[in-house]
């Protein structure tokens, strides 16, 4: 993987919420942001999925560092405050990322966090550097090619068309992704998140995370040697049946399953105290 160096950087506030503690990772190809809460425990490495902010994850880190876990957030390639125009959006690419920001916080190992498509990232990292990967927890996971009709995927490509796209994908996660409780600031966020989208080259970055491939995370899922966490909304509106999902993926992985009963594609925010509580345990077990 490529090296990068680390340079801190205040960002505007309506991107980043707590914009003295965020950080520029420097990689060949851009820059990516990111948040480090410090502290001497266990890193765990959380990248959010396609269209979306590290912010996601703002309700479980304060639950995971009171745990005493160290805990860094990550903006995808193009979205957040990272840079945009890659030249590769792949989920590869982005595992690249994540492994560069645990070398570069001079951790021996970390547990790495995907959320959605970065699931798949997550997966591709273990296998490319099994000795920085001590586990991977897999939230919302598209680790694996989901079988979609024909229609489908050319009306999801439609959908996401300029000029509607930005408005059509922020209006669906706002009132479809978050079935059940939602977040107490969810309009606030998915605010700030169309704003985040609405820059100069976000929403063509977000659209070329969009239509990624997971066949390579696929096929390497059997290769995986460090232990795994599956957790997954029992009413995530990705998956056809959410539950088979989680355990056909737990199977081929001989993972450990969390199913939070209700919870949508991003339990992380919806039950935070349920997901800190089994990632933390799950880092525990790690040694």
């Amino acid at each position: 993987m490529s090296d990068a160096s680390i340079t801190p950087q205040r960002l505007p506030p309506q991107i980043c919420w707590n914009a003295a503690m965020t950080q520029i990772l420097q990689v060949p190809e851009g820059t990516l942001s990111f948040e480090d809460t410090g502290g001497d425990g266990r890193l765990v490495v959380a990248a959010p999925g396609m269209g979306d902010i590290r912010q996601v994850y703002r309700h479980v880190i304060p639950e995971l560092a009171g745990r005493g876990l160290r805990v860094a957030t990550m903006d995808l390639r193009g979205m957040g405050s990272s840079s945009v125009e890659w030249p590769d959006y792949s989920d590869a690419a982005i595992g690249g990322d994540m492994l560069a920001l645990v070398r570069h916080l001079d951790s021996a190992s970390a547990v790495l966090v995907g959320n959605s498509l970065t699931a798949a990232s997550a997966v591709i990292a273990a296998v490319e550097a099994p000795s920085l990967v001590a586990g991977i927890v897999l939230i919302g996971p598209f680790a694996r090619e989901v079988p979609a009709p024909g229609w489908q995927k050319l009306a999801f490509r439609a959908t996401l068309l300029p000029p509607w796209g930005r408005g059509a994908w922020t209006s669906y996660y706002r009132k479809q992704m978050y079935p059940g409780t939602k977040p107490p600031d969810h309009e606030t966020y998915v605010a700030r998140l169309n704003s985040n989208l609405a820059e100069t080259g976000r929403f063509a970055a977000f659209r070329a995370l969009a239509f990624n491939s997971h066949a390579a995370s696929e096929s390497k899922l059997g290769s995986v040697q460090c232990p795994s966490l599956v957790i997954m909304g029992t009413a995530d509106p990705d998956f056809p049946d959410p539950t088979a999902e989680a355990n056909g993926l737990a199977e081929m992985l001989g993972a450990d399953v969390l199913l939070v009963e209700g919870a949508g594609h991003y339990p992380q925010a919806q039950e935070p105290i349920t997901v800190a509580n089994a990632i933390a345990d799950f880092a525990a077990r790690l040694g």
